[in-house]
């Protein structure tokens, strides 16, 4: 019975979870984008789109929290919830500021190993956003939504090694300093948006281990 009493109120809900976390692979493709690129124009242009998408998200956050308020769920449920949509906001504001970043630091050159870390933000944000339509009936989709969780945690262990052995070359090739903290910064930023990501993820998790018997 208390899922059933979920259920119901949360499918109301579930909507605007989706556009957060549409808005959020939005932005990750964005930055990934400026990281093919080495012209700072172009960084200016998607880092404006980024920073949209962010005010979008402001708005979203907004709109749930005003909605939930309305529907019969008890305290617990909907601090739940609001959890995990205040995850999703959080996401998008390290994301907007890993993207504006870049342009500030200007770095002389875009290693792969930093384009490596921004295709794993986009990765886990498209696991994501696969979690979010399925929870309109988390009991079938238990296991799909678990599995997507896991890959999730996976990417964001990835990223931590990929991390760890770019700060070491980096110290060990770098020979400008001034470059050299450049690059460090941009990696703990990306770094830091991974782990935003697998917050969001253990966020359902936690919603699934409570609900789901």
């Amino acid at each position: 019975m208390i899922f059933g009493r979920l259920f119901f109120p949360m499918r109301e809900l579930l909507p605007i979870l989706e556009r957060q976390a549409t808005l959020l692979s939005s932005s990750t493709e964005l930055l990934s984008a400026m990281l093919e690129s080495q012209d700072p124009v172009r960084w200016k242009q998607l880092y404006s789109e980024i920073r949209s998408n962010e005010h979008k998200g402001d708005a979203m956050l907004t709109e749930f929290r005003e909605q939930s308020a309305r529907l019969p769920l008890s305290a617990a449920t909907r601090r739940e919830l609001t959890t995990i949509s205040m995850a999703l906001e959080d996401c998008l504001d390290v994301v907007k500021d890993s993207a504006n970043a870049l342009p500030i630091y200007k770095p002389a050159k875009i290693d792969p190993q930093l384009q490596e870390l921004s295709r794993i933000i986009l990765e886990e944000a498209r696991a994501l956003g696969d979690i979010f339509p399925l929870l309109s009936d988390m009991r079938k989709s238990a296991s799909a939504i678990i599995l997507l969780a896991d890959r999730v945690k996976e990417l964001e262990h990835d990223a931590d090694e990929a991390y760890e052995e770019y700060i070491g070359h980096i110290f060990a090739q770098e020979p400008d300093l001034r470059e050299m903290t450049k690059y460090k910064n941009l990696a703990e930023l990306y770094e830091k948006a991974t782990d935003s990501e697998k917050h969001v993820a253990d966020c359902v998790r936690i919603l699934l281990m409570r609900y789901v018997r």
